[in-house]
């Protein structure tokens, strides 16, 4: 059984359709990469898979649960998170607090607890803060806990993103256009974390323009045009498809796409 399947979704906007007729199958452990032109349906569909939106049509199914209609908390609790395509921080947040949102649905204490600052919430904290200074550590922000988001670079601030996706220990993570803004070196880093994330087991639905680094840390990719899926294979599959070539990559602007 695939850790994500979703069969002939839509997604209707009043006369638009964002998404027509997707299936999509993803297996556990896989990098799996969605691309296509700006406005083709790619973050409409993340935004079906984590519940910002719910379906028109459609089934989508995770971990063999059917999680079409399910609120975005509740889908998070099954195992999936999520950056965003727009950098979604708390600017006047530590980095620590930050990515310390990401862990609530790990959190037990009550307001009981909280208020009365009971033995069990505090364990919960301290613990909680450790977890998420180690995630901060692993996408290589340490020493960073403690200062605000908005002190931090672009770059930096979509690696707090990712930490705190991370927080959540989900199995299905998904990453939108998380190279956006950064330079050329942030990018060989990202390249490198997306590896080390895969390493630990977590699966990843990777939407990003760059090119190159779709090529070098996707095991499939699947490619988006006018909301329809219209090719899905392997990168050296993908980067000799006509269909492909004509929608999206162009005759000349993928010979070196892998390189």
């Amino acid at each position: 059984m695939a850790l994500f399947e979703c069969e002939d979704v839509l997604k209707k906007f009043g006369g638009l359709t964002a998404v027509n007729s997707v299936s999509l199958k993803i297996e556990k452990g896989e990098v799996r990469a969605l691309i296509g032109p700006n406005g083709s349906g790619k973050t409409t569909f993340i935004n079906l898979v984590s519940g910002v939106y719910q379906a028109t049509s459609g089934k989508i199914v995770f971990n063999g649960t059917v999680i079409s209609n399910l609120k975005p908390y509740k889908i998070s609790q099954r195992g999936i998170s999520r950056t965003f395509q727009n950098i979604k921080l708390f600017p006047e947040l530590t980095v620590l607090q930050n990515v310390m949102i990401g862990r609530h649905t790990h959190i037990d204490s009550g307001l009981f607890d909280i208020w009365l600052k009971t033995r069990k919430q505090q364990h919960e904290e301290d613990l909680n803060n450790e977890v998420c200074a180690d995630f901060l550590k692993f996408v290589g922000l340490a020493g960073k806990n403690k200062l605000k988001a908005k002190n931090l670079s672009y770059g930096q601030q979509r690696l707090v993103e990712i930490a705190r996706a991370l927080a959540a220990e989900p199995s299905l993570l998904l990453l939108d256009e998380p190279a956006a803004g950064m330079n050329s070196q942030e990018k060989v880093e990202l390249m490198n974390l997306i590896r080390k994330i895969s390493e630990k087991g977590i699966t990843i639905l990777l939407i990003e323009h760059d090119m190159k680094l779709v090529m070098k840390v996707s095991t499939r990719i699947g490619v988006f045009n006018f909301g329809r899926k219209i090719a899905d294979g392997t990168p050296s599959e993908i980067r000799k498809d006509p269909s492909v070539i004509e929608a999206y990559l162009g005759h000349g602007g993928l010979a070196n796409a892998g390189n």
